[in-house]
């Protein structure tokens, strides 16, 4: 049975104008982007008096609590993590009760390389990037607030969860709000490939003799582990040292793999943006 990919629908919000061939609306790239982004940037405005938004760094996660066995190309929810009394959840807890929620927008971005070409203008970056538009709630269900905490934990390393001293404790528990992002709209944005010059540029010797052009892969490698003060396990579980060599070679073989592929060509739409 063929299974179609489901993407989030174009609107106002979320439809990329500048670059269009280089949009991607697949739920699975973009829950892919958010889930594998260590710190997400969540974007609000404060009150109508304020003139400026808020940016602030959280960690978060994808997940379903009512379909918890829901995969990253399906309709998630998104999670996010931070203390009770920080900013953002007491905007979220006074707007309870009115409407959706608060809304917000999530963002995340990975460079995968830096694209080095003829003209300092065409000089480019491999990357990923996506963005979320949706309405904060905070969860008040201890269970649903038990499966977030756990899906986030378990967002730092696999299985870390079930490896440490669990269930947290009513202290933690109470210092502890959480964030659900009922997601209306998304999208994404992915430059892989070759650097890619004006014609004039790529057919002068004199230039082409003189500038290096190339893909410098960039990607974040997890070093090895170092043990705290009062460690008393020997040697590393496998569940940190199994997910860091694995995790390390998948990484750096996308960027090295997006380095050497053709570069973008440009579909010119009706309305597009030059």
């Amino acid at each position: 049975m063929v299974r179609h990919t489901l993407e989030y629908h174009k609107n106002p919000h979320n439809t990329v104008n500048r670059y269009k061939h280089q949009a991607v609306y697949s739920l699975t790239t973009i829950h892919t982007l958010i889930n594998t982004t260590p710190v997400l940037h969540v974007s609000f405005t404060p009150s109508p008096d304020d003139p400026f938004p808020v940016i602030l760094p959280m960690i978060g996660q994808m997940g379903s609590f009512d379909h918890p066995s829901r995969g990253v190309g399906e309709v998630l929810d998104c999670y996010l993590h931070g203390y009770v009394s920080s900013r953002v959840m007491n905007l979220a807890r006074r707007k309870e009760g009115n409407g959706k929620g608060m809304p917000v927008c999530i963002a995340a971005t990975k460079v995968d390389g830096l694209v080095l070409s003829l003209t300092p203008n065409s000089h480019n970056y491999n990357y990923r990037s996506a963005v979320l538009f949706g309405h904060a709630q905070l969860v008040s269900s201890p269970e649903e607030k038990l499966y977030a905490m756990e899906l986030i934990t378990n967002s730092v390393v696999p299985s870390r969860w079930q490896h440490t001293r669990v269930p947290p404790n009513a202290a933690e528990l109470s210092s502890t709000s959480i964030l659900r992002i009922k997601i209306d709209s998304g999208s994404a944005k992915v430059r892989e490939g070759v650097p890619l010059d004006e014609k004039g540029d790529m057919e002068d010797e004199d230039v082409l003799g003189k500038v290096w052009t190339g893909v410098v892969p960039l990607y974040e490698v997890y070093g090895e582990p170092v043990p705290g003060p009062y460690n008393r396990v020997e040697k590393v579980p496998e569940h940190v040292e199994g997910w860091r060599e694995e995790v390390n070679g998948s990484i750096r073989g996308y960027a090295v793999e997006a380095a050497g592929k053709d570069a973008p060509v440009k579909r010119r739409e009706v309305g597009e943006e030059d």
